[in-house]
């Protein structure tokens, strides 16, 4: 007795489930950090260091704090201004 087995797959509904995957993966890695240094914003803006001290780093608002030699920034708020300040240099 041979018996066939046919498998269909909705491939919108395939994308969909991978492209959910991916966005809940992205904010798993993103709660991972509750701190970014000022190496790691540059690598999450993909901008360079200088770009990022010439532009806002030392803006009154841009949540940073100096820990030792180090800057800390906390990565929630850091996010937060980021956007608020990408906009702003959009309307510009």
């Amino acid at each position: 007795m041979n018996s066939i087995i046919t498998v269909s797959i909705d491939k919108a509904e395939m994308e969909r489930l991978v492209q959910k995957e991916i966005r809940t993966q992205i904010q798993e890695i993103n709660a991972e950090l509750i701190f970014w240094d000022l190496k790691e914003l540059c690598r999450r803006t993909c901008m360079s260091r200088p770009f990022v001290l010439d532009q806002f780093f030392y803006h009154p608002d841009f949540p940073k704090f100096k820990i030792g030699s180090k800057w800390l920034m906390p990565a929630k708020e850091t996010e937060a201004f980021l956007l608020d300040w990408i906009k702003k240099q959009a309307r510009s």
